[in-house]
Order: C-alpha cells, then sequence, then structure tokens
C-alpha cells in the first residue's frame, strides 16, 4: 500500500482552500461539434458566456447547440462572469447515466483533467427520443443517480477531491407524482435532482439556474435563502405548470429540489437544498455536503505535508504529546484560517475558545510498530431556519 492520507466521513459529528475555488463547477452536456471550434469530448475552461459563443455555440433557434447555449447563458445569470466553468460537451448518444458512469471515460475524464479543481458537477441531456417515465420521470435519471453517487464517491476516495452531482430530472410527469421514486428512502448523499425549467413543457431542467446559485452562494449558504433574493430566471415551470399550480410540497417531501413563490415576493426561489438520502444523514443538503467537504480538502493539505515525516515516539512506541498537540493546532489553524474567519462555519460567541473546529490526535497509538496515526477533526455547521413558528396577538394593557 502506497503511503497516504486517508480520510473518513462519519454521520454523528455535528455537535489553504482559496474562497475563490469553492464555486468552481464542472458542466457535461449534450450538443454537437463546431468545426474548427467545438470539439466532442474536449475539456474547456470557461468564465463568462462570451467563451461559449466563441466556440461558435448561439441562441439561435437554427443551431444545434442552442440547448447549451442556455445553460451556460443561465449559469452565468446566476453565478455572474468569472466564475469557472469546466465544459466538456458530449455527443447526443451518451445518456445522462453515461455520462456520470465511473467506467466510461465521459465525466470522469473531465474531473480527472480538472485535477481536483471542480467543486460539484452539472450533467445535462439533450435527447429528442422518447421518454420512458411510467415513475413519472425518465427511467434513466435513476440510473444516472445511482452511476453519480459512485463516481462521486470514487473521486472523493481515489483524488481526494469530493464533489457532489446535479442530476436532471428528466421527463417529469404530474400526472404520476404518486409513482414519483421517494428520494429520502435512499443514501445518495453526493446527488440531488432538480425539476423544474425555464421552459414550460420541457423534458429537461435548468441545471444552469441551479448550478449558477450554487456558484454564487459560499459554502455554508442555503440555496434558497430568502435575503440572497429571487432568482435570475422571469420564469419557471414545473412540467407545464407554474410553481403555485403544481405541486411543490410532495416534491420537496421526496426530496427533489424545485421551484417556488413566497406570497409578498416577487420572483423565484429553490424549495431546499436536499440531496438523494434520508433526514437523518449529516449530509442530506448541499450546504452541508459543501462545508464538510471543504474542511476534508483542507485537512488533506494539511496532513499531506506529513506524509512519510519523521516522527518522534516515546519509550513505548507511542506518539509524544507535544507532537499530538503540533498536529491538532495545525489542523485547527488551516480550518480556522480558511473558514471560520470567512463566516463558513457556526461559532458559539459567548465562548472566545470556540473556533468552529476540533481535532484530536490520540498519543496512545502504537505507531512504531503500525506507521499510521489516526486522528478525529469535528467541524461545526450552521442551523438553517426552514420553519419559523410564530405565536401572534395583541398586547392586553390593563388599566
Amino acid at each position: 500500500m502506497l503511503p497516504r492520507v486517508k480520510i473518513e466521513f462519519k454521520n454523528g459529528a455535528l455537535g489553504g482552500v482559496e474562497p475563490s475555488a469553492d464555486s468552481v463547477a464542472g458542466l457535461i452536456i449534450s450538443g454537437s461539434a463546431v468545426t474548427g471550434k467545438l470539439e466532442l469530448a474536449k475539456t474547456y475552461i470557461l468564465y463568462k458566456l462570451d467563451d461559449l459563443t466563441a466556440l461558435g455555440v448561439t441562441d439561435s433557434a437554427t443551431d444545434s447547440n442552442k440547448f447549451l447555449y442556455k445553460t451556460v447563458k443561465e449559469f452565468y445569470a446566476e453565478a455572474g462572469d468569472g466564475a469557472e466553468l469546466w465544459l466538456m460537451v458530449v455527443a447526443q448518444s451518451v445518456k445522462a447515466s453515461d455520462m456520470v458512469d465511473k467506467t466510461k471515460d465521459n465525466a470522469i475524464k473531465l474531473l480527472k483533467e480538472a485535477n481536483g479543481r471542480i467543486r460539484f458537477l452539472i450533467t445535462a441531456y439533450n435527447s429528442t427520443g422518447d421518454v420512458d417515465n411510467a415513475t413519472g420521470l425518465d427511467a434513466d435519471v435513476v440510473i444516472a443517480l445511482a452511476n453519480a453517487q459512485a463516481l462521486s464517491e470514487w473521486v472523493t476516495e481515489e483524488l481526494y477531491a469530493p464533489i457532489f452531482t446535479i442530476i436532471e430530472g428528466r421527463g417529469y410527469d404530474a400526472s404520476k407524482i404518486a409513482s414519483l421514486p421517494d428520494l429520502t428512502s435512499r443514501t445518495d448523499n453526493r446527488v440531488e435532482i432538480l425539476i423544474g425549467d425555464t421552459e414550460s413543457g420541457s423534458n429537461n431542467s435548468a441545471v444552469g439556474v441551479l448550478g449558477g446559485r450554487i456558484a454564487k452562494c459560499g459554502v455554508q449558504r442555503h440555496i434558497g435563502r430568502v435575503q440572497d433574493g429571487a432568482l435570475k430566471a422571469q420564469e419557471v415551470f414545473i412540467g407545464s405548470l407554474t410553481p403555485k399550480q403544481a405541486n411543490i410540497e410532495t416534491l420537496n417531501n421526496k426530496g427533489y429540489i424545485t421551484f417556488r413563490t413566497f406570497t409578498g415576493k416577487s420572483g423565484y426561489f429553490f424549495t431546499d437544498d436536499s440531496l438523494a438520502t434520508g433526514y437523518s444523514d449529516d449530509y442530506r443538503s448541499i450546504a452541508r455536503r459543501r462545508t464538510i467537504d471543504k474542511a476534508y480538502r483542507i485537512v488533506y493539505d494539511t496532513i499531506l505535508e506529513h506524509v512519510n515525516d519523521e516522527i518522534p515516539v516515546t519509550n513505548t512506541g507511542e506518539l509524544t504529546a507535544p507532537m499530538c498537540k503540533a498536529w491538532e493546532q495545525e489542523v485547527i489553524s488551516a480550518v480556522y484560517n480558511n473558514m471560520t474567519i470567512n463566516g463558513e462555519l457556526g461559532v458559539d460567541t459567548s465562548d472566545s475558545s470556540d473556533k468552529g473546529v476540533k481535532c484530536y490526535v490520540n498519543p496512545s497509538q502504537k505507531v512504531l510498530a503500525t506507521n499510521k496515526i489516526e486522528m478525529s477533526v469535528q467541524v461545526k455547521p450552521y442551523g438553517y431556519a426552514k420553519y419559523i413558528d410564530i405565536n401572534l396577538g395583541f398586547i392586553i394593557t390593563e388599566e
């Protein structure tokens, strides 16, 4: 076994990456080659919509890449110019499940060439064929969901570059909502499914809007935060229905992300930031996923410097207390300086010792015999005011 750093995510853990890197997205999408400008299965880096038009892609109704243009345009409408987007266009014959199949040279090629820069992956499939949606979604969506989870786990465990993946809720049929798969019964906590588009009756989903809003937000920020304002999209539809007409309550309860409105507020917002897993999973929300993934990268980068380093030991072959404390402080400082100071971890402001992160290295480890060191790192996420109950009444003045 090669010397390495291994980090495992633990449920029940509640209670040096530059900030600009947190928003780096990857997009793998159906499209067509443009002679002399855009090649299929090739990696491109975009920073604004003009970078796509330079590749010969337009919004013309006759352009075979108009779906690609729409997706990227909606991404930058939310994220703003300057957001880093790694792009790979694949043939129409490549289904969504094939895009994220780790055994096929599609998304995995994009992720490898990005060399760890990509924090989340967006998939968009623009087939014009029939939709097999007996359960309310294209049957390929569920296959893509499982494949995307396996891909995201592989990238995390093998490349030490954790990601999550956005899948389209393609082919949604509101009349079959009762048969719609319940994502809360799954354990795919690195995948989310969006239902709804900016075009009425579309089989696709506005993943560019979702990806752009994620890229715009800090890792700790809920994508449905009202204070951040409405989405840039002027119109959104869930199938052929508006959010006010659609059964968004059931979609939300089944773990899908979709669009909603608020009384007294103009524009559209996301219902929630759910990933395809149960309510007891610490990592069932995008904000929690991004928070722990950023901590993962920081801890990995920090401890990587110690691989194959000389370790002082006691007379019994165990770790020395000063060495343990030094490593603990190094990790705490790295996470604190890259996350807590940026407001990305929750802290108790009444406790001056609370840094939003804890680290412990047990000195009772026989490193001389095992050549292995285990450590525990915990970070404190934020809570989110998803439900606010108010008891409202009159003030009764006693005379």
